[in-house]
């Protein structure tokens, strides 16, 4: 996923549930979770991992994660990840 440009402002959840998910399945070799399956209670990520997501979250949708933003609730499954970037990029976070 290196290099590519970052989603337009009118991404749709079902986009960015996508993207996500893509991600998941590169970082984890197939292994994604499911939308709503919490991937920190699974194991499936580390503080690295949950580093490179917050980085990928960025770069991918043009936002920027500030230090208040870092709640596990917010990065804890790919639903509310989704639902983080929405509110983000409408302005309407906290």
């Amino acid at each position: 996923m290196a290099g590519q440009q970052p989603v337009g402002a009118d991404v749709a959840a079902e986009e960015i549930l996508a993207e996500l998910t893509g991600f998941f399945a590169t970082a984890t070799g197939g292994n994604a979770p499911g939308p709503d399956e919490d991937y920190f209670a699974l194991g499936l990520v580390n503080s690295l991992l949950a580093l490179e997501l917050v980085a990928h979250v960025e770069r991918r949708f043009g936002i920027e994660v500030a230090v208040e933003d870092l709640d596990l609730d917010n990065f804890r499954t790919m639903n509310r990840v989704t639902g983080f970037v929405l509110r983000k990029r409408a302005g309407g976070l906290p």
